[in-house]
């Protein structure tokens, strides 16, 4: 789903964005929430694949999973992913699986940049717990798969161009401070003016 995020307050920093600014990470990291805000800031589009995902199939992820299986859901995720990176530079949040197809890797270092949004597993598991969105914790003991999904997941993960750790009491627009310092970091992604 896109989000036109509105006009440019004339008192703020003016940045400029050269390219799509990828947020992956596990479920619960912020992606979304952050997204949102960092878009809010750099007054661009904030893309979300997972809500892209559901508007084109008319179904819930869970519903996609359930009814059609997880390699139809990658597919459809990447195809999605590609998409929206050949738009104009804007905010993507991406569904925490989502980073680990070397197709979508591919696609995100030729079009965009990863940031990769680090959570603790607590941090984590408080964020996700009593939701029942999430259906690769639909087990017996979704802590525990929590856990592996994050052993699993990690090494792709630190593939990504930058990296921000978020941390238990961090506001929203804290975190998001913090993602675009990283950005700052890479003139090729972001400027200030």
């Amino acid at each position: 789903m896109a989000e036109d995020i509105g006009k440019q307050d004339d008192a703020a920093p003016r940045f400029v964005l050269h390219r799509t600014v990828v947020l992956v990470g596990m479920m619960g990291s912020g992606k979304s929430a952050i997204g949102r805000a960092l878009a809010h800031r750099l007054h661009v589009m904030f893309l979300d694949s997972d809500a892209e995902i559901e508007r084109a199939a008319n179904a819930s992820i869970s519903e996609i999973f359930s009814r059609d299986g997880e390699p139809f859901f990658r597919d459809r995720e990447s195809e999605v992913i590609s998409r929206l990176l050949a738009g104009a530079p804007g905010v993507l949040s991406t569904g925490g699986g989502a980073y680990l197809s070397e197709r979508n890797r591919a696609s995100i270092t030729a079009d965009g940049v990863a940031v990769w949004l680090k959570a603790d597993v607590d941090l984590l598991w408080d964020r996700v717990r009593h939701k029942d969105t999430r259906p690769l914790l639909r087990t017996a003991d979704p802590r525990a798969t929590l856990i592996e999904l994050c052993k699993k997941r990690e090494p792709f993960y630190a593939q990504a161009d930058l990296s921000v750790t978020t941390r238990d009491g961090y506001s929203i627009e804290q975190t998001t401070d913090l993602v675009i310092q990283a950005l700052l970091s890479r003139p090729d992604v972001l400027e200030m003016k």
